[in-house]
């Protein structure tokens, strides 16, 4: 288990999620997903949004709820598989915009679905250290996805951030993490292919249920806990289906993380679905209570995190949008729509 010596915590913590949504049934509609389909809705970003203004959104919240001047942050730090350029970061515009530059450190992440998390642990290692102050560790991404492919039904948008800081100012305390990783090619994107490309037969076992239990397990053994220690847990949400069925196997039940399985109405968020989840659960946690978070990345690799809500949240969370309202205010568009605004005509 992984623990600074000098503990930390999410001080303020931001949702952010696109107003757009294509139904599954659209989708099906189009290419005759005789299957069934394996979310309801998902989120989309509209035509002037992107990973960046995500990011922005997001950090903004977190701010706002822990009261902190962007000019006291130490660095920002944005995790995705959709950044939206291949040779500029996004941490410096995000920075930027939100005022902390010049004196700030900036950096992009990349681990699939858990780049936000990469950025997280990063961010405890920084504080905990004493090196920093306060760190923003964002997780945010946009709906990829082949036309026509399974993966379109669930690639959704939305972003995630959590400040983190020294504990004794923290909503909730962070108890340590642990990381799991192998070579494992579930699902990947070359950097000169427009959509990512999925080991259907690795993506169930040993890829997502594999390293999100050995993650998790090792946690709990690590703290000497066990499932029915924590009032909640969220773990990465690529469908509805899997994160239930990760949980079943290690034995949290379904009012456990039922406040955070947001997949159903917005789709997998990438980088920011686990954080969003753990966004969601913040809303709705009081003081005392215990949060269990797993997140996954494909290639392969999860980070699991232990952690305690403090007296600080009640208030906290009042400064700035719920993660139920942006869930709420749905404006639905049609396939056409859709594909013109995620780039997918191509006229030559």
């Amino acid at each position: 288990m992984m623990k600074p010596e000098r503990p930390v915590g999410v001080v303020g913590y931001g949702a952010y999620i696109p107003r757009f949504r294509i139904a599954a049934r659209e989708i099906a509609r189009i290419w005759d997903g005789a299957g069934g389909t394996p979310v309801d809705s998902k989120s989309v970003p509209g035509p002037d949004e992107d990973t960046i203004t995500m990011s922005i959104e997001a950090a903004r919240n977190a701010l706002a709820r822990a009261r902190i001047a962007p000019d006291r942050l130490s660095a920002v730090w944005v995790g995705s598989e959709s950044h939206p350029y291949s040779v500029k970061p996004s941490g410096t515009l995000v920075a930027e915009a939100l005022g902390a530059t010049p004196w700030v450190s900036t950096a992009d992440w990349e681990f699939a679905c858990k780049a936000g998390s990469e950025a997280l642990t990063a961010a405890m290692g920084m504080v905990g250290s004493g090196m920093a102050q306060y760190v923003l560790a964002i997780g945010a991404d946009t709906a990829q996805g082949r036309p026509g492919d399974a993966l379109e039904y669930t690639a959704a948008a939305g972003a995630a951030a959590l400040l983190i800081g020294p504990a004794a100012d923290a909503v909730a305390i962070i108890e340590g993490t642990t990381s799991y990783v192998t070579d494992t090619p579930d699902f990947f994107r070359r950097a000169d292919t427009a959509y990512p490309v999925h080991g259907h037969r690795f993506t169930g076992e040993p890829a997502y249920f594999g390293t999100s239990r050995h993650a998790a397990e090792q946690l709990l053994r690590d703290l000497g806990a066990k499932p029915s220690d924590f009032t909640y847990a969220v773990f990465h949400q690529p469908n509805t289906r899997f994160p239930q069925t990760v949980a079943r196997q290690l034995g949290f039940t379904p009012q456990q993380i039922a406040p955070g399985l947001l997949s159903p109405k917005i789709g997998n968020a990438y980088s920011a679905a686990a954080l969003l989840g753990l966004c969601a659960i913040l809303d709705v946690a009081k003081p005392g209570d215990t949060i269990f978070v797993t997140t996954y990345g494909s290639g392969a690799g999860s980070d699991a995190y232990a952690l305690r809500v403090t007296d600080a949240l009640p208030q906290r969370r009042e400064r700035a949008p719920l993660t139920a309202a942006y869930l709420a205010r749905e404006t639905f568009v049609d396939y056409a729509v859709y594909a013109r605004w995620r780039g997918k005509l191509v006229m030559e």
